[in-house]
């Protein structure tokens, strides 16, 4: 194979591992849509400017249309000379509409072309995602709202700490889920920049509107500086860095649930549907999902900090290292796209073990703390001394190998006089979680507030500008809830 892609400047084909090294068709091709996407904004930017004839802008938009449907339609022939998708698509042209297709580079490189199709891939790819979250916070939210009296331990240091709600505990991934929202807003605002018209990184001569290309496709505005808009994965970076926090959020719950689908915790049940067997061990339900969901966090961490390593030390404008941008960016975000998919059946899915779930409540002296509020509230004792005082009790307890609700009054009155038997009251699990009525608090009633103001902020909206959209349509979903803030 001749470089007759290249011109004139070579005279023979590369080496056969030179073309294994190069070539990146095999994962760039699923940038088509965007590719055709940017080459037809481009070449009807450069016909309205006059830089091409209204025939030739014609022939090409209408090659191109042709070669996106033979793609959708899975009959594009991939060629690995070819080297990229860019090139594979323009050589194509090249077979329906003749040399004239060679006038759709005109004041464009390859450069500022894959700048601009990664930005739209991330782009389209930050939407759907914020469209999962959005779905996993629903599912949250509805669980948060059937379980809001639902009672279970509350864990610090993975030990019994003080009683929650089963509820209120989802809600807790409804608040994280909504952050990570916020970082894909934020790094899609960010990117929504388009760098085609930057060409290899100068700029060109042609008199083009970079403006007008940028509206086309959907970007806020051009990047304002050549050398930038070619040279940097910032926008990919950002995009791996809010994945990464979103699949360590995920990998937590995940965590949880294989804790708590075992048999030594028994707090949760998956069905077949999310669950698998054991090649030897009749008696197993495995939760595999949970487990990969739990191991991609690693896999999506990995590609950003790969990506950082390959940018750290590259001088400006652009080096062939930049190539190595898209697997890790591909495989992250699909990834993370595959683990929100899994998460959410997981969520639907579940059902707690309430009976389970109350008897841990109260173990460990959950409501010890309880104990320790009582006595300043009611006999206007200092915390500290409250905290000294509950220990005592707490160890008496542990002595006869009784809950603290089952520990005789008089044992309680020999550490402290003043006690009555009206301590009784806020010694349970139910009383306990009733009693957290502070904002944002475990009470039951708060969890119900929260996950219908929750439910209502994320029912669907739809469109408004009939086209590609913005990503802002979904923005009402990444905001606390008014009745929350």
């Amino acid at each position: 194979m001749s470089n007759r892609m290249w011109g004139g400047r070579f005279a023979s084909g590369p080496a056969e591992i030179m073309e294994e090294i190069n070539a990146s068709i095999g994962f760039d091709r699923r940038l088509a849509p965007q590719d055709i996407r940017g080459s037809l904004a481009h070449v009807a930017m450069l016909g309205k400017k006059g830089i091409l004839p209204a025939d030739d802008v014609a022939a090409i938009s209408d090659g191109l249309k042709s070669v996106e449907a033979e793609i959708a339609r899975g009959e594009f022939a991939y060629r690995r000379e070819l080297e990229d998708i860019h090139m594979a698509v323009e050589s194509r042209l090249t077979e329906i509409v003749g040399p004239t297709a060679g006038r759709l580079h005109t004041a464009r490189s390859r450069n500022d072309q894959v700048a601009t199709d990664m930005r739209l891939w991330v782009r389209d790819t930050l939407d759907a995602l914020d469209a999962q979250v959005a779905e996993l916070q629903r599912v949250l939210a509805e669980s948060a709202e059937k379980y809001a009296a639902t009672v279970m331990p509350g864990f610090t240091h993975l030990q019994s700490a003080q009683p929650v709600t089963f509820g209120h505990h989802c809600l807790a991934y409804v608040e994280m889920l909504a952050r990570d929202r916020g970082r894909f807003r934020d790094a899609r605002a960010r990117l929504n920049e388009c760098p085609l018209g930057a060409a290899a990184l100068a700029g060109t001569s042609f008199p083009i509107d970079r403006h007008a290309v940028a509206a086309a496709l959907g970007f806020d505005r051009p990047t304002a500086n050549s050398l930038d808009s070619v040279a940097d994965r910032d926008f990919a970076l950002e995009s791996l860095a809010a994945a990464s926090i979103c699949a360590v959020h995920l990998s937590r719950f995940a965590e949880e649930l294989v804790v708590w689908t075992s048999a030594q915790f028994g707090f949760v049940k998956l069905s077949d549907r999310f669950t698998t067997g054991s090649s030897i061990m009749p008696q197993k339900r495995n939760p595999d999902a949970a487990e990969l969901v739990r191991a991609k966090a690693g896999r999506i961490v990995g590609a950003l900090t790969g990506l950082l390593i390959v940018m750290k030390g590259l001088p400006l404008a652009y080096s062939k290292d930049m190539q190595e941008d898209k697997e890790g960016t591909f495989d992250a975000l699909q990834s993370l796209s595959l683990c929100l998919a899994a998460m959410t059946g997981m969520v639907r899915d579940l059902e707690p073990v309430t009976e389970t779930l109350k008897c841990a409540a109260g173990s460990g002296y959950a409501t010890a703390t309880d104990l320790a509020d009582w006595l300043v509230r009611e006999l206007g004792m200092p915390f500290r001394q409250a905290h000294h005082v509950t220990g005592r009790v707490v160890a008496a307890a542990a002595e006869r190998g009784v809950g603290l609700e089952e520990l005789p009054l008089d044992a309680m009155r020999e550490i402290e006089p003043q006690i009555t038997d009206a301590v009784f009251a806020v010694l349970g699990v139910e009383n306990s979680v009733a009693s957290r009525t502070s904002y944002g608090g475990t009470a039951p009633d708060n969890v119900r507030v929260q996950a219908q103001a929750w439910l209502a902020k994320l029912a669907p909206v739809e469109k408004v500008d009939g086209g590609a959209g913005t990503g802002m349509e979904s923005a009402a979903f990444m905001e606390r809830p008014a009745e929350l803030s």
